[in-house]
């Protein structure tokens, strides 16, 4: 396991010293220190223990701080967000596609690592939420649309890491720490209708000896017209159950279904017609619980909203205090002011509400109640964001020459999915 966690190190590091970008971001010393961290996991492993504890202190206190490690990951990516993801957000929106240099250029980040456990190789360790959500807050700073489409590989490993029993996860994880890269995955587990409840999935899962028939219809299906592969939500005999899908299968069909935002992640409709899917398919691992896997997912959309809301405090500010009206910066009228001033406010209520639902996952504490506040904060305060910041550039914030408006669209999408990523 030592060797396999160093080689994957190394393997990374040798990616980098090949590519020209952390070099521009100027960020190439924090990353090699942040792999070379994440290959010390191995001598961790190896002493029967970690250093990195949960963040929680008690259930209602949670530490605020970062770690080393994890300081340095937000550093980096907010780099690799500020100065490629963005720049390339508008393109991306226009083509409703993610190009294949991009992809390539998060496949250089290894961000897959932290989706697999240390003793197969990868980065997750003891405090994986947090980490996780800020990769997904990272990244939102950029462009919410690509970060979502990036993190589908670390969606679909975090999945099988924590839902897969052990058979599962060393026949698929091992691909995503791979040379060649994470396989094609995406995650559909939204439905269509009027009122549905993720929780009670109309999809049907049918036992037929060794074999599962499925039947059912998903929708908004984030990166799922390349997917390769199907991480699908149904409801079995004995409840709402998760089964790894072919798409080549007979009996998929699927569709592309464009959307208000979320352009760049290719959204899909997804029609299951009597599909077989072998029984091992079905993750089952020890303690599989459906309504937490839910709440990951949720956190998941809380992080890029959070993002992203960041992303629109930093640009409504700079703006408001560069943009002249009657011989003063407009930040100076109050009405400019407060309203500035509450999204602040209400991005860092989002944050803390993240951060504390993370701190009590990754502490084995329940986080229900707290995912469900986060969320629901999340829904409401990120298309307020949104809505303030195309408002306070005027004129200029409904046009496509200032990015407020493709935020706008994509922070609304947080109230409608449910499952497409995973933290």
């Amino acid at each position: 396991m030592i060797v396999d966690t160093q080689g994957q190190a190394l393997s990374v590091l040798s990616k980098l010293a090949q590519a020209d970008w952390p070099d521009r971001l100027k960020v190439r010393k924090s990353f090699e220190k942040l792999v070379y961290s994440g290959s010390r996991a191995s001598f961790r492993l190896a002493a029967g223990g970690t250093s990195n504890k949960p963040r929680a202190a008690a259930d209602d206190l949670f530490d605020l701080s970062l770690t080393e490690e994890q300081q340095m990951l937000v550093g980096m990516l907010q780099g690799f967000a500020l100065e490629v993801l963005r720049p390339a957000a508008h393109g991306a929106d226009a083509e409703a596609h993610v190009s294949a240099a991009l992809l390539n250029q998060a496949h250089e980040l290894g961000l897959a690592h932290y989706g697999v456990a240390e003793a197969q190789g990868g980065l997750a360790g003891a405090r994986t939420v947090l980490s996780n959500a800020l990769i997904a807050e990272s990244l939102a700073q950029g462009d919410f649309s690509l970060a979502a489409a990036l993190l589908v590989p670390l969606s679909a490993a975090n999945c099988i890491r924590r839902w897969g029993n052990y058979a599962q996860q060393s026949a698929w994880l091992p691909a995503f720490v791979s040379e060649q890269g994470a396989p094609g995955f995406a995650l559909a587990v939204t439905e269509p209708g009027v009122l549905t409840d993720a929780g009670q999935p109309a999809t049907r899962a049918r036992k037929r000896g060794k074999h599962y028939l499925l039947d059912g219809e998903k929708a908004l299906v984030i990166a799922g017209l390349d997917a390769s592969w199907l991480i699908v939500s149904a409801q079995a005999v004995d409840g709402p159950a998760l089964f790894i899908v072919d798409a080549a299968s007979k009996g998929v069909c699927r569709r592309a279904e464009p959307g208000m935002g979320l352009k760049a992640c290719g959204l899909s409709r997804i029609q299951l017609k009597g599909v077989k899917v072998p029984g091992e398919c079905r993750l089952a691992g020890e303690g599989f619980d459906f309504p937490a896997f839910l709440d990951y997912s949720a956190l998941a959309f809380c992080a890029l909203a959070v993002g992203t809301a960041q992303a629109a405090l930093d640009y409504v500010t700079t703006y408001c205090n560069e943009r002249q009206a009657f011989g003063e910066p407009i930040s100076h009228r109050q009405g400019v002011a407060f309203m500035v001033a509450d999204i602040a406010i209400e991005l860092d209520a989002m944050r803390l509400l993240l951060w504390r639902a993370c701190a009590r996952a990754e502490s084995g504490l329940p986080f229900r109640r707290e995912a469900y506040l986060a969320r629901l904060l999340c829904v409401d305060k990120a298309m307020k964001i949104g809505s303030d910041a195309v408002q306070l550039l005027g004129g200029h914030g409904f046009t496509q020459e200032h990015p407020v408006e493709r935020w706008y669209r994509d922070l609304r999408s947080v109230a409608v999915l449910t499952g497409g990523l995973h933290l």
